[in-house]
């Protein structure tokens, strides 16, 4: 089921945390670069999966370990804008079709590996420069049939924490 919250997306306690990036992304601003800070190693790895990999958009990545205050967490970054043209460039504009296919790769990730909670923003809205009224509907199509809770950051309220509701037993 999906939930519409206000609050600071990193203080989710859901089993994975959602975002979209471009492929080569240097993380510069908004929610990426508080990942950024919040967890140096992801970043790390990000950056080296990408010399190495060159992934494309509408794919996935994800990670797991610990951030800056000991936490464990897991991050899945959704590729959900084009490259940017060049090394340290800004990424290029979200289009729907990588949104899709970005969130049709999640549900497959949260049902391969029975992840038991999803939170994501509002993707591709910001630097991505889609508009929500066109990305919320995909998000309901492929997340909507989903049996776990999925939170959606839909307003940021920085250092507050949401009030998630709690997962039911058919989920847990």
């Amino acid at each position: 089921m999906i939930h519409n919250l206000t609050g600071d997306l990193l203080l989710s306690n859901a089993a994975l945390i959602a975002h979209g990036v471009a492929p080569h992304d240097d993380f510069k601003s908004g929610l990426a670069l508080a990942l950024r800070e919040a967890c140096p190693a992801m970043y790390k790895d990000f950056r080296h999966f990408c010399k190495l990999q060159n992934p494309k958009s509408g794919a996935l990545w994800q990670w797991q370990g610990v951030n800056q205050a000991g936490r464990h967490v897991r991050i899945a970054a959704l590729f959900t804008q084009e490259k940017p043209s060049h090394e340290g460039g800004h990424p290029g504009k979200a289009h729907t079709e990588y949104v899709n296919h970005a969130l049709h790769e999640l549900k497959k990730l949260v049902t391969d590996e029975k992840i038991q909670s999803l939170a994501l923003p509002r993707l591709a809205t910001g630097k991505g420069g889609l508009d929500w009224l066109h990305v919320e509907p995909l998000v309901r199509t492929q997340l909507g049939i989903l049996s776990i809770p999925v939170f959606v950051y839909t307003t940021y309220a920085k250092g507050v924490a949401a009030k998630e509701p709690l997962q039911s037993k058919a989920a847990q």
